[in-house]
């Protein structure tokens, strides 16, 4: 294969891929899209008693614009991975930027339900691309040694939004707090021209030129990229004569088991009721008798330095542990909170009540950044092949959306039934969640995109 002007010299080939600042530029721009996704998730939270109170929305009126969201992403996810393959994964970024900043705009200038439910819904557009693209980007452009690290910096930016709307949502008004959160969207359009496509994507389309020029810019000059590039070719290249990524060949059996654990993976993230607390946050600590006010700026000041650290160990301790530790995390503090609603409905040891919700919620909320919370997107970034990526991701993340939207739409319903029933039922699902991990969830760390794939090949 001619090389060009990318030949470098035999002492130098042997040089590990490394930490460059193409990936840590392009890996910054990508999140800024997850920053918004944390924004849009959170945002109901502080929002909801002025927006009800200005508004006059009933209950059930707040729950669908808050579940409204989840239907936008929904839709679009179902062809998410299909739109990323045609037109490349920085123009699918682009497609979510106008779409959020169109719906944060309708959302602060709404003055009435159709616009709010709207600008909710175009909100739900944008990120629903976005939970796709942002990790398959990013495990596409990083070398195996930072990719959990990097990966997770979608967890990351997610959480950083999250906490910031948290803090802020208590000194801002609600329309003010969405115009805030246009804000990275915006910087992430002007980003987006100053990096590359993905590696894969290019070799997808036989732009091969391309393919190397980007590979050095993202490894460095002084890295030997000609073995990758050809491991990226020849595996493009046996997915494409194999199949034409249909969904006949998703449900081939040799892809059973990466679809269940993505699948798997979704479902019990969402069954375990980590978007409920997103979402109505406030009104959990108000049910329970705790200043709101105080409760959210206590989480938002966990979000940020918990995620960190996973950043840090996720490519030491490994995907399976850490997913575990969450697991357990998530079944012992939903119970704690389930506990604090029962003992408080009974009148009981009300102070003691206060004490257990607090240290309940700031447990799962650790709990859940630490591994559940981003390390199934991770995963499954790591394990679907080339030829199936674009159906699989798009199936797994419109679950995703679908399962989020029945926890949103159903927990204020559900809380009406039975505050400590729901958690609860939250903490049998987590208790499910170990099982699920310990018994079928491969440790991915250290590990190319194509030895994954392999290994998994060979389990099913």
């Amino acid at each position: 294969m001619e090389s060009g002007s990318l030949k470098i010299p035999l002492q130098e080939a042997r040089i590990p891929s490394s930490f460059t600042s193409g990936v840590l530029l392009s890996t910054s721009v990508a999140v800024c899209g997850s920053f918004c996704y944390g924004c849009a998730m959170s945002y109901s939270s502080p929002a909801q008693s002025k927006i009800m109170e200005e508004l006059g929305l009933s209950v059930a009126d707040y729950s669908f614009f808050t579940s409204v969201m989840t239907l936008g992403g929904l839709i679009t996810a179902a062809f998410s991975g299909k739109l990323a393959a045609v037109i490349g994964r920085r123009r699918t970024m682009w497609i979510s930027d106008v779409c959020c900043i169109f719906g944060w705009l309708a959302v602060a200038f709404a003055h009435d339900t159709m616009l709010l439910n709207i600008g909710r819904l175009f909100l739900g557009f944008g990120v629903g691309l976005i939970s796709y693209v942002v990790p398959v980007y990013i495990a596409e452009i990083t070398p195996k040694t930072f990719r959990g690290g990097f990966t997770f910096s979608n967890q990351l930016l997610q959480c950083f939004g999250v906490s910031l709307i948290f803090f802020t949502g208590n000194f801002f008004h609600w329309r003010t707090l969405a115009i805030l959160s246009a804000i990275p969207c915006t910087i992430q359009v002007i980003g987006l021209f100053f990096i590359p496509e993905s590696p894969r994507w290019l070799a997808m389309y036989g732009q091969d030129r391309e393919l190397e020029v980007t590979l050095m810019r993202l490894r460095g000059e002084s890295i030997d990229i000609l073995e990758e590039a050809a491991d990226i070719r020849e595996t493009v290249e046996i997915s494409r004569r194999e199949s034409q990524s249909g969904v006949k060949d998703l449900f081939h059996m040799r892809n059973a088991h990466p679809l269940v654990i993505g699948l798997g993976l979704m479902l019990l993230q969402q069954f375990c009721g980590s978007s409920a607390i997103t979402a109505y946050a406030s009104s959990i600590f108000d049910k329970a008798g705790f200043p709101s006010d105080i409760g959210t700026t206590i989480l938002a000041t966990v979000l940020v330095p918990q995620s960190i650290v996973v950043i840090l160990t996720v490519d030491r301790w490994g995907r399976r542990p850490l997913l575990m530790i969450s697991a357990v995390g998530l079944c012992i503090c939903s119970f704690l909170i389930g506990l604090s609603y029962y003992l408080q409905k009974h009148g009981e040891l009300q102070q003691f009540c206060s004490v257990l919700l607090i240290v309940g919620i700031i447990g799962y909320i650790s709990s859940f950044c630490i591994g559940l919370g981003g390390l199934p997107w991770v995963i499954m970034s790591e394990v679907f092949p080339v030829n199936v990526k674009i159906t699989a991701g798009s199936l797994v993340t419109v679950s995703n959306w679908f399962f989020s939207w029945i926890i949103i739409y159903s927990f204020n319903f559900m809380m009406q039934w039975s505050a400590s029933g729901t958690y609860f039922i939250f903490s049998g699902v987590s208790l499910v969640t170990i099982i699920f991990v310990w018994m079928l969830v491969p440790e991915t760390k250290g590990r190319t995109l194509e030895e994954i794939q392999t290994s998994l090949v060979q389990l099913s």
